[in-house]
């Protein structure tokens, strides 16, 4: 068989079940190879957005997602999805269509180093110069991409590799090592949780799973400590719990840290504890916490990288949170005390107050009746900006929402999201909410939904401006606007332009009914909300 038949038959014995693309002439045969396969392959109108909505996929998931781009211009405009999953640990396959081997190293048309320039943010780049080569290779990436640390694998596959013959064989499949751990080892932390009047629970995304959700409650409950969400991993727990303690990220309310910053235990469990999810080193404070530190992660890597922990195990996140569920002992009077005290602040941060803006929607409301309009179990998916802080702050997920947004901080995720989001739960309303500046990175993969007979429900914050630059812009140089002003097409007609249904929302409009009857479409749709500069954001106005 052709090389490009073993890597589909590869695939499909790995259960990719589509990829995402766009075309180009250096993977031609492999095209032709997925014709007829059974693996769907997701024509995208650029490869940022295809490699996005395969980021989202990977979220949704938590297994490899593929893309596949034509070399040069088609590898380094995906390179932002790359980014993406390095910082947001998802497991993300990229096939790149290189130049033929006689070309390589002569600075030919469109030739990359990939090893070069994608070796700093990926786990693995494999150029295969030998076709029998990837029998192997094909599943020590696919396994790479899984273990430890999840993130992305980078196969450079030269055109003429791909017409080459090799043998017919059972495709293997490396299945990941098992972590394990005795009672012994999590008997300490039991201790810690029993000795601490002021525990607090970071929880973060590699407890992303049906079985995480529900341990992560069963944990909660039964030793009555408060959880904390890491940044974007805000559907792990009910967020009208009394245990919930709010969500980790920029912009942090000031009550909210403090509150926090009073615990005197604190477990680190699924997250690498970087610096959004520490709040920038401070909970717990690097490198020397003043709480009690344990760290529980499936790779022992991120443990101890920048905090002293006193006690790190290498082990499967959920499987520590129900193991400790079940050793769960009488709760003090102090321990209930720090619990109110907590949720106390966060039932106070989650109350949603309109500011009145005259120079526009005030976004947040809309935002608040889209959740309280919303299905109990829609997919949620969040661009970067400001427009998704009433999401983070007065959206009250649960696990049974799946929310999808970026760690990374990348722009333009939404919209391609929506693809991938609409193809894996069809049966699910998809609700996307981004600004004005994303939805003209991303935007056009609107056309990918609506060919795929997709309907997700796209809320649009347009108020002419990359606030969140902005924002920073005036605090650094006060009334010096340079370089943050949008001139925005009308959405409305853009939309509509796509075969998608648009809605209309200005000043004065009717917000209740107007995002009743976006939600009620039967189609795609996009809200263009003509929204306030000055009501920028859940957290912070506009000065004036």
């Amino acid at each position: 068989m052709r090389a490009a038949d073993l890597i589909v038959q590869s695939l499909k014995a790995h259960g990719v079940k589509r990829i995402y693309c766009v075309p180009g002439e250096s993977y031609l045969a492999l095209l032709d190879a997925l014709h007829g396969s059974g693996i769907d392959v997701i024509v995208c109108r650029h490869e940022g957005g295809a490699g996005f909505a395969a980021c989202a996929e990977s979220k949704l998931t938590g297994k490899p997602a593929v893309v596949m781009v034509s070399r040069g211009p088609g590898a380094t405009n995906v390179s932002i999805a790359v980014h993406m999953a390095n910082q947001d640990a998802l497991p993300l396959i990229l096939i790149v269509g290189q130049v033929s081997r006689e070309e390589r190293t002569r600075k030919v048309f469109q030739e990359v180093d990939y090893q070069q320039f994608f070796g700093h943010m990926t786990k693995g780049v494999f150029e295969v110069q030998q076709a029998e080569k990837l029998h192997e290779l094909l599943p020590r990436g696919l396994r790479l991409a899984r273990e430890g640390v999840p993130g992305p694998v980078v196969f450079s596959l030269p055109e003429d590799v791909l017409h080459d013959d090799v043998t017919a064989r059972e495709p293997l499949v490396f299945p990941l090592a098992k972590l394990s751990y005795a009672a012994k080892d999590i008997a300490p932390i039991q201790d810690m949780i029993d000795r601490a009047e002021r525990p607090l629970l970071i929880a973060g995304s590699a407890l992303r799973s049906v079985e995480g959700k529900a341990a992560l409650k069963r944990f909660a409950e039964a030793q009555r400590i408060p959880v904390a969400l890491t940044w974007k991993s805000q559907d792990l727990f009910d967020n009208g719990s009394s245990l919930y303690a709010g969500h980790l990220g920029f912009g942090a309310v000031a009550a909210h840290k403090t509150v926090l910053y009073g615990a005197d235990l604190i477990l680190a469990v699924g997250t690498r504890l970087g610096d959004i999810a520490s709040v920038n080193y401070t909970l717990p404070e690097a490198p020397a916490p003043t709480q009690t530190l344990v760290h529980v992660y499936p790779h022992g890597d991120p443990i101890g990288l920048n905090h002293r922990t006193d006690y790190g195990l290498i082990a499967d996140p959920a499987k520590v949170l129900a193991d400790l569920a079940a050793e769960a002992q009488v709760v003090s009077s102090a321990r209930e005390a720090w619990v109110s005290k907590v949720n106390g602040v966060i039932k106070d941060m989650q109350v949603f107050k309109p500011v009145n803006p005259d120079d526009g929607v005030d976004f947040g409301e809309v935002v608040m009746a889209a959740s309280r309009q919303a299905p109990k179990n829609a997919v949620l998916v969040m661009d970067s900006g400001n427009a998704g802080t009433w999401m983070h702050r007065h959206w009250l997920m649960t696990p049974e929402n799946i929310f999808v947004g970026a760690i990374v901080g990348a722009m333009g995720l939404a919209v391609p999201a929506t693809v991938a989001a609409g193809l894996e739960h069809p049966e699910r309303m998809t609700i996307a909410v981004l600004g004005d500046g994303a939805m003209l990175m991303t935007g056009q993969e609107l056309a990918t939904a609506m060919a795929h007979g997709l309907k997700p429900k796209i809320l649009l914050s347009d108020n002419g401006s990359y606030g969140t630059i902005r924002l920073h812009q005036e605090r650094s140089y006060p009334a010096r606007v340079s370089g943050t002003g949008l001139v925005n097409p009308d959405f409305t007609a853009w939309a509509k332009s796509f075969g998608a249904d648009a809605f209309t929302l200005r000043l004065g409009d009717d917000v209740e009914a107007v995002v009743k009857a976006f939600l009620a479409s039967d189609k795609a749709a996009v809200l263009h909300v003509h929204s306030s500069l000055k009501a920028l954001s859940a957290n912070a106005q506009m000065p004036k």
